[in-house]
């Protein structure tokens, strides 16, 4: 039987090489997409050491729409449909991020990656993502684009304040909104939130392990035709807007 195939943007490291090495695992065949050859080619030949053969570098900097669509060309000159995309490419910012004096260039920056590297991904991808026969699309997302969460004392991270990074996510949340209606009947597109997982991203602070916080990016790619579309997920269950 033909391998489905995916497309993890973002997967050079972190969540995104463990979501590349668990979908491989699970026999799928992985474009892992890094704006970095050199970083890129180490992950891949990481996952290639582990017996995981069926994965391939694509370099892709989400940022540029030169680079989308080459990436994109480059997949749909081998292969004529692709089965999931993973939107996992996403940046931090700087930190601290205060509201009140946060720059434009600052939020820009991480707007440029989280949101409009989302949106220009899954433009460019889209054609090729409708030829697949059970075709789905996962963003990867926080609990810090919680309108709901931020606004409840009583949550964790409640005291975890961003003026860029958080809105990034919420303004993702309902771009995939948005999208999921616009797909329905056609593509299952969902939001997943890993929690708060040790990887370079927040400097290895987070308690959750990185299997843990892939497994459920992982779970949604492998959703089946009767699975859910427009959902905001965490391994918990579903996440409050």
């Amino acid at each position: 039987m033909e391998k489905q195939t995916v497309l993890i943007t973002g997967a050079n490291k972190g969540i995104g090489l463990e979501t590349a090495r668990q979908l491989a695992t699970a026999g799928y065949y992985i474009y892992l997409g890094s704006r970095d050859q050199e970083r890129g080619e180490k992950a891949v030949g990481q996952l290639k050491a582990e017996g995981l053969n069926d994965v391939e570098l694509l370099l892709i900097d989400v940022t540029s729409q030169a680079s989308v669509q080459a990436a994109h060309d480059e997949v749909a000159a081998k292969i004529d449909h692709l089965d999931v995309l993973i939107n996992n490419a996403g940046i931090p910012g700087p930190f601290p991020q205060p509201a009140p004096n946060l720059s434009d260039d600052a939020v820009k920056e991480v707007f440029e990656v989280n949101f409009f590297g989302v949106v220009r991904t899954t433009r460019t991808f889209l054609d090729l993502v409708k030829k697949s026969p059970n075709p789905r699309i996962v963003n990867v997302t926080s609990d810090l684009g919680s309108l709901t969460y931020h606004n409840d004392p009583n949550w964790e991270h409640y005291q975890v304040k961003t003026g860029a990074y958080g809105p990034s996510k919420s303004a993702l949340n309902a771009y995939t909104v948005a999208l999921a209606y616009d797909l329905k009947d056609q593509v299952k597109v969902n939001m997943v939130n890993p929690g708060y997982t040790n990887t370079e991203f927040n400097g290895n602070r987070g308690p959750k392990p990185v299997e843990d916080g892939a497994a459920p990016i992982v779970a949604y790619a492998m959703i089946g035709a009767d699975g859910p579309t427009g959902k905001y997920v965490s391994d918990y269950g579903e996440t409050p807007w």
